[in-house]
């Protein structure tokens, strides 16, 4: 934690966090609503915040993503910078920033982060100035605080690219998972339908995930057999030379 007699914040830079959730039927988002501003009704943000002068801007990200959610040890990735000399301009947010800065009239540039969590691992905290946190269905996200929305648009798109390359989604799973759910999360992410056979033909045949000998328990339906994720295989997979994971 910063000595705030030592460490000043740079009212110039800021870190912002896109983070997603799976709830095995759609792709969620973390958002928080900022402190009520005399005047202005609470409205939705990012997690984000100014960087202190002396802090990298890893360090500043995962900072920033602890003091407003309570989420802390999770991999953060980052998107890109956002600098629009307008991308403070809104009345609403200028409002806001009056309230709430120093210096309400600084040119921000942010940088933006996203990041992949296990919704049942993670209980959101809101504190500093989040009022609340809560997941958002990504379809059900409407207009954010700033220029939030083209972050939150750029970091779908860096992870749809990364899906190409990488089966990082399997941060998004529960330990044990279906293939229909993984199928679930690979259409919700990617936002189209995906053959189920082809797809589950491609992925076995990549052998990256184990069989358990586990299946599903109370469902009205036929109970699906349990895998997970071999990191292990995943590796030697890559060490063939093997880099297509799209569908």
């Amino acid at each position: 934690m910063h000595d705030k007699m030592n460490h000043e914040l740079n009212p110039r830079i800021s870190a912002d966090c896109v983070i997603f959730g799976f709830d095995l039927n759609k792709l969620n988002v973390l958002l928080i609503e900022r402190e009520t501003v005399v005047g202005l009704d609470t409205y939705k943000a990012l997690p984000g915040d100014l960087i202190f002068e002396d802090e990298p801007l890893d360090t500043a990200a995962n900072r920033v993503l602890n003091e407003l959610t309570g989420l802390e040890d999770i991999f953060l990735e980052q998107v890109g910078a956002f600098g629009d000399p307008d991308r403070l301009s809104k009345p609403q947010d200028r409002a806001w920033l009056k309230a709430v800065r120093q210096d309400p009239d600084a040119r921000v540039v942010t940088i933006g982060y996203y990041s992949l969590v296990g919704m049942n691992n993670y209980v959101p905290q809101p504190a500093s100035f989040a009022r609340a946190a809560t997941w958002i269905p990504i379809e059900e996200i409407g207009e954010l605080a700033f220029d939030h929305r083209q972050i939150l648009d750029g970091a779908l798109k860096k992870l749809k690219e990364k899906l190409n390359v990488q089966p990082i989604g399997f941060n998004l799973l529960p330990e044990k998972f279906t293939l229909s759910q993984l199928h679930r999360l690979y259409e919700a992410i990617l936002g189209v339908e995906l053959d189920k056979r082809n797809f589950r033909r491609k992925m076995l045949k990549m052998d990256i995930l184990e069989s358990l000998e586990e299946r599903q328990e109370g469902v009205p339906h036929k109970p699906s057999q349990f895998y997970k994720f071999n990191e292990q295989k995943y590796h030697d997979l890559l060490k063939t030379g093997f880099d297509n994971f799209a569908f």
